[in-house]
C-alpha cells in the first residue's frame, strides 16, 4: 500500500487557517465544565451517528455527540448515490448477482491499489450486515443501482429511488434520540485532552468547555471546504467549487495530529466530475441509470461509467470546459433526485432533442446522432468508449433534460491513519490509547480513488466498528 505521511511541521503550518484554540492545558483552570462522559463523539454525520448507537447497542451508557453546527449531518446529508453493499438481502431477492471478493477488487481497482486492503476487506464484509442494521433503524436501502467503476448493480438507495443523504440523516438521528444519547449542537471541538500517559481523555471546544470521556471518536469528516489546506496539498485544486458542507474543514484531522496520530495520503483529494456551478452535486445514479455525458460539440466523449477521477480527466480535456449530462423522462422517472434538479432549476427541458440542442447551443443532427449511436448500444452493440454498464433503457422518451457540469472537491481520502480496530495510529503504527476515528476522517480505505457509493458503505461499517470497538476498550 502506498502512503503518503505529513511530517508534523508541514501539518501543522496547513492547520493554522483553521484557527485553532490554544491546547488544553492553556484551559485547566478556567474551563467550564461539559462533563464526564464513557464516549465523546465528535461530529454527527453518518459515521458518528452509526458510532454512537453501535455503542449504546453495546451497552455504554454515557454518550455525547458533539457537533460543530446547528443541525446533524455533515457531508452526509448531500449523499446522492446511495450505499454499495454486496450479498444483500435485496440483491438475492432481485436476483442480482454479487460477490463481496469482486466488491473488494472493484474497491482496489478504483482506488489505484493506494487502498488499505485490510480495511477494504473489512468494509466490503461488514457491507450486507451494516444494510441490514440499517433497515433494523429504519432506513430501507431496497432499490439498487450501479456506480462507475462497479460491474454489478450494488449501490443500495431508498426505495423510491431518492438520495440517500435525505433519508440516511434524519432516520439514524431519530434512532440517535429513540437510544436517549445526548447530542450537543453549535458545539465546535478544537483540542483532544491528552494524559501524561499519552492517552486521549476527552475534548476542548471552541467556548472552553470541557467532555471528559474514557474514550474519544472523530467523526467530523475531511477538509475539503478548507481552502487553506485544499491549497497546500492540491495547490492545482484551489478554484475548484466543492460539494462539501461548509463546516468540512478539517478540524478533527488537526486535533489528532496535535495529539500525536499520524496522517496518511492528504494529497489525495477526489474530483466529482458531476457538480452544478453552486456546489451542488449531480447523483451518479442519473448517470448509471442510463445517462450520457455530452460535449460543447454535441458529442460522447468518454465511458460515463468510468472511475470519477477518469471521467473527470476528460471533462478537463473537453473545449471550453462546457459538458453537460443529458437525459430522458425515463431516467427522470427512475432517479427521484431529477424532480430536485428540476425544481432549482438547475435542469432545463425540451419536448425533442432538436429543441435541447437548440437550448445548449449545440449541433442538433450532432446530438441526435450521438444519441442514435449510444442507444444502438443499449441494444447490444459495442459502446464505442467501452461503457458496459447502466444500459437501463434508450434515451428516446421525451421530455429531454440536460444539466451544465463542472468537476468539483469532492472527497478527501487522506486522513487519520487507523486500524481494524478504527483506533488512531502514529507514524510508529502505535496505537493512541483512547482515540478512535471514522469515516472521512480517516486515510486508506479508498485509495487514490473513491468508487461512487462507497463513501456512505464506508461511514456505516466503520463507524459502526468504532462505536463497537471503543465500547470494548472501556468495558
Amino acid at each position: 500500500m502506498a502512503q503518503i505521511t505529513m511530517n508534523r511541521r508541514s501539518f501543522l503550518a496547513a492547520a493554522a487557517a483553521t484557527a485553532l484554540v490554544p491546547t488544553a492545558a492553556a484551559f485547566a483552570e478556567e474551563a467550564p465544565a461539559g462533563g464526564d462522559y464513557d464516549i465523546v463523539v465528535v461530529g454527527m454525520g453518518g459515521a458518528g451517528m452509526c458510532a454512537a448507537l453501535a455503542a449504546s447497542e453495546a451497552g455504554v451508557e454515557k454518550i455525547v455527540i458533539l457537533e460543530k453546527n446547528a443541525m446533524e449531518g455533515g457531508n452526509t446529508i448531500f449523499a446522492s448515490s446511495g450505499m454499495n453493499a454486496s450479498e444483500t438481502t435485496y440483491q438475492k431477492d432481485q436476483g442480482i448477482e454479487d460477490s463481496t471478493d469482486l466488491f473488494i477488487s472493484e474497491t482496489i481497482a478504483g482506488g489505484h491499489n493506494w487502498n488499505n486492503v485490510d480495511l477494504v476487506t473489512q468494509m466490503c464484509e461488514g457491507s450486507a450486515a451494516a444494510i441490514d442494521w440499517l433497515a433494523e433503524h429504519g432506513l430501507v436501502l431496497d432499490n439498487i443501482t450501479t456506480t462507475g467503476g462497479m460491474s454489478v448493480p450494488r449501490c443500495h438507495r431508498p426505495t423510491d429511488g431518492s438520495a440517500v443523504g435525505a433519508a440516511y440523516v434524519p432516520t439514524i438521528a431519530q434512532a440517535v434520540v429513540d437510544a436517549g444519547i445526548e447530542v450537543v449542537y453549535n458545539c465546535r471541538a478544537t483540542q483532544l485532552v491528552v494524559d501524561e500517559s499519552g492517552a486521549v481523555t476527552g475534548v476542548v471546544c471552541e467556548d472552553g468547555t470541557q467532555y471528559n470521556a474514557k474514550a474519544v471518536i472523530l467523526t467530523s469528516g475531511g477538509f475539503g471546504s478548507n481552502k487553506d489546506m485544499v491549497k497546500m496539498y492540491r495547490p492545482d485544486l484551489e478554484t475548484f467549487v466543492s460539494t462539501n458542507a461548509a463546516s468540512i474543514t478539517g478540524d478533527g484531522m488537526v486535533m489528532a495530529q496535535h495529539a500525536g496520530a499520524n496522517l496518511i495520503q492528504m494529497s489525495q483529494i477526489q474530483i466529482h466530475p458531476t457538480v452544478f456551478a453552486d456546489g451542488s452535486l449531480v447523483a451518479e445514479g442519473v448517470r448509471g441509470g442510463g445517462g450520457i455525458l455530452v460535449n460543447n460539440a454535441g458529442d460522447r466523449f468518454t465511458n460515463e461509467m468510468g472511475t470519477r477521477d477518469v471521467v473527470s480527466s476528460a471533462e478537463m480535456s473537453q473545449p471550453d470546459g462546457k459538458v453537460w449530462v443529458v437525459y430522458d423522462q425515463t431516467v427522470y422517472d427512475n432517479n427521484k433526485a431529477c424532480a430536485k434538479y428540476e425544481n432549482k432549476e438547475m435542469s432545463v427541458k425540451a419536448d425533442d432533442l432538436a429543441g435541447l440542442a437548440d437550448t445548449l447551443g449545440i449541433p442538433a443532427d450532432e446530438l441526435q446522432a450521438t444519441v442514435d449511436t449510444y442507444n444502438q448500444s443499449v441494444d447490444g452493440a459495442e459502446d464505442p468508449f467501452g461503457r458496459t454498464t447502466g444500459f437501463v433503457s434508450k434515451l428516446e422518451t421525451a421530455p429531454f433534460y440536460a444539466i451544465a457540469v463542472y468537476p468539483g472537491i469532492h472527497h478527501c481520502m487522506g486522513g487519520i491513519y487507523v486500524d481494524g480496530d478504527s483506533q488512531a495510529l502514529t507514524i510508529e503504527g502505535n496505537k493512541i490509547a483512547g482515540l478512535f476515528a471514522a469515516g472521512e476522517v480517516t486515510g486508506g480505505i479508498h485509495g487514490s480513488n473513491r468508487i461512487g457509493g462507497n463513501a456512505v458503505c464506508d461511514i456505516t461499517v466503520m463507524g459502526i466498528n468504532a462505536g463497537q470497538k471503543a465500547a470494548a476498550a472501556i468495558a
